[in-house]
């Protein structure tokens, strides 16, 4: 089939973007392509709000046929956690079959150079971004996200973290020339003269193992950096969360197609109910690179035993926010209300230990006592949860039982602070909605320890009750040494604990948030200037995104010949 997208209109057409995300990822300043309001789309082409809708509800019950080589059958069985049945159905593959029909592409996908690879990608995420309402309802009804969280996460902030690591890749690659002319000088004798070529060269097949609250965020980073440095991509999603990275393989064969290369770059790798194939694909003598985004137990265990493999981990970790002093008060509970409420707290970098010194904090509001921060807490809470459309818009649903096992099992851990409740969404009367429970332990009882040094992931967070501001700060560090922790945050107007905190982040590798009280969130972090993760403590071994996520993507090979 005939190119339908040339090199010299993908590159006038994207090159400007590319250059645009150089520039941010050097700036660290505020940017993004990628319109975060709804109202935005629906021009040229794209789909607006009611076309999007339409076009997920005209997936439901169908077979999403990718045309890829090695169908052996077809699966699916999502459930939406609002309780709609998807009725989607994905092509199983025969990986014998696949996986070389995968590799035979590599070659054209190598020799075409890193610009070229960068505006292909580049294109895929303007499909995307153009589809952004129909991936935000497939996103929303896989991973429980409120429709507004979906689109935003889903959408928008997911390219960006695509567009980066496409941004990150070309960097790297482009650091050593293409060729070079050398000559050493040999006194009275001719010098030594040689041409070098330089070839970044892929690692071979990667594998993208999908999670099932964050399908495109969290899969974007990897599937783009692997294709972006020449490797093909095998998109192994999460069992529940199928449908958003299935459309994502869909348009990108489509497009590489079209662009004059082998669809078969990108493929999914769906599976049976039950199958439980990441492990089988993992130790794969095919699969040269491996992403994965869950639980630690796993991550643990690709680690140790995808040894063909380079391994990038986001696992669990145990995210701690220091509240010593506070010179906004109010502005702290806010803040502090809604990164607990925002999706259930089903985010890995959501708080989980609030560590407060048992005789309490200074406030400009004057002295407020440990169980006065807790009750005053527990009242933002429930104010901000108090009406049921805005908890709706805020929580999402419960996506799994094992959250909901989770949050109805803490209130047993100490004393409740405030109870979760269910809350009725109209429009979809199956979800599971619940706000969340804070819970009060004492940090010097060993039974509490065992609950707070523990990822409770959900919408679960502990008061706990801590001698000093001291006694926080080493318990601070214990907990990102041992169980690691994506986020920190720390509220303080003392300049000595502001340094120690900082101190203890700088150590141990933890990314640090201090005194947030307006818009932004802990839990949030923006594509091209936060590191999201630093790959430095256990709940990581990398960060979306920077240069070590990219450069081990690929490997530079010489070839020397005489002048």
């Amino acid at each position: 089939m005939a190119a339908e997208l040339t090199a010299h209109d993908l590159i006038a057409q994207h090159r400007p973007t590319l250059d645009q995300a150089l520039e941010a990822i050097r700036t660290r300043a505020y940017w993004s392509p990628h319109p975060e309001h709804p109202k935005a789309y629906g021009e040229n082409g794209s789909l607006d709000m009611a076309a999007g809708k339409a076009a997920f509800d005209a997936l439901l019950g169908t077979r999403l046929d990718l045309g890829q080589p090695g169908t052996d059958d077809w699966v699916g069985g999502e459930v939406s956690p609002y309780g709609v049945e998807l009725g989607v159905t994905y092509p199983h593959a025969d990986l014998d079959v696949l996986l070389p029909a995968m590799k035979a592409g590599q070659r054209a996908w190598r020799d075409a150079g890193a610009e070229i690879r960068a505006v292909v990608c580049l294109e895929i995420l303007k499909r995307i971004s153009d589809r952004t309402h129909e991936f935000a309802h497939a996103v929303m009804h896989t991973s429980g996200q409120a429709f507004m969280m979906a689109f935003q996460a889903g959408g928008p902030h997911a390219q960006d973290r695509g567009l980066e690591a496409v941004a990150y890749a070309y960097v790297e690659q482009v650091r050593t020339p293409d060729t070079a002319e050398w000559s050493k000088p040999q006194g009275k004798r001719d010098p030594l003269a040689l041409t070098k070529q330089f070839t970044p060269v892929p690692r071979g097949i990667g594998l993208v193992i999908g999670c099932n609250t964050f399908p495109t965020w969290n899969g974007y980073p990897g599937l783009f950096a692997s294709l972006a440095t020449g490797n093909a991509v095998l998109v192994k999603p999460h069992p529940r969360a199928v449908l958003p990275l299935a459309l994502t393989v869909q348009v990108a064969r489509q497009v590489l197609t079209e662009a004059g290369f082998d669809p078969n770059l990108v493929a999914l790798a769906a599976e049976r109910p039950g199958e439980g194939i990441a492990k089988t694909l993992a130790t794969r003598p095919e699969i040269r690179i491996i992403d994965y985004t869950g639980s630690t137990s796993f991550g643990d265990w690709l680690e140790a035993n995808a040894r063909q493999a380079q391994v990038y981990t986001e696992k669990a970790g145990v995210n701690t926010v220091i509240v010593e002093s506070a010179g906004d008060y109010r502005g702290m509970l806010s803040n502090l209300a809604f990164s607990l409420s925002l999706y259930s707290g089903q985010m890995c970098t959501t708080p989980q230990n609030l560590l407060i010194p048992r005789d309490g904090i200074r406030t400009d509001q004057g002295p407020k006592t440990f169980d006065e921060v807790v009750a005053d807490l527990a009242r933002a809470i429930d104010g901000l949860l108090g009406d049921d459309a805005r908890a709706n818009a805020l929580l999402g649903a419960i996506v799994n039982p094992d959250v909901k096992a989770r949050l109805d099992a803490a209130a047993g851990l100490g004393e409740v602070a405030l109870a979760s409740r269910e809350v009725a969404n109209p429009d979809f009367p199956g979800a599971v909605v619940r706000t969340p429970v804070l819970v009060k332990l004492d940090g010097a009882k060993p039974d509490a320890e065992a609950a707070y040094m523990s990822e409770c992931f959900g919408p679960v967070s502990f008061a706990v009750a801590v001698d000093s501001v001291t006694d926080a700060v080493e318990l601070l560090r214990r907990t990102v040494r041992e169980k690691g922790a994506m986020t920190v945050g720390a509220y303080t107007t003392d300049p000595e604990v502001e340094e120690a905190v900082q101190e203890v982040c700088l150590e141990e590798a933890a990314q640090l948030s201090l005194n947030l009280t307006g818009g932004v969130y802990v839990n949030q972090t923006a594509a091209f200037s936060d590191f999201h993760g630093s790959g430095g403590n256990p709940a990581a071994n990398a960060a979306l995104c920077d240069g070590a996520f990219v450069a081990n993507r690929f490997r530079v090979v010489e070839v020397r010949r005489e002048a």
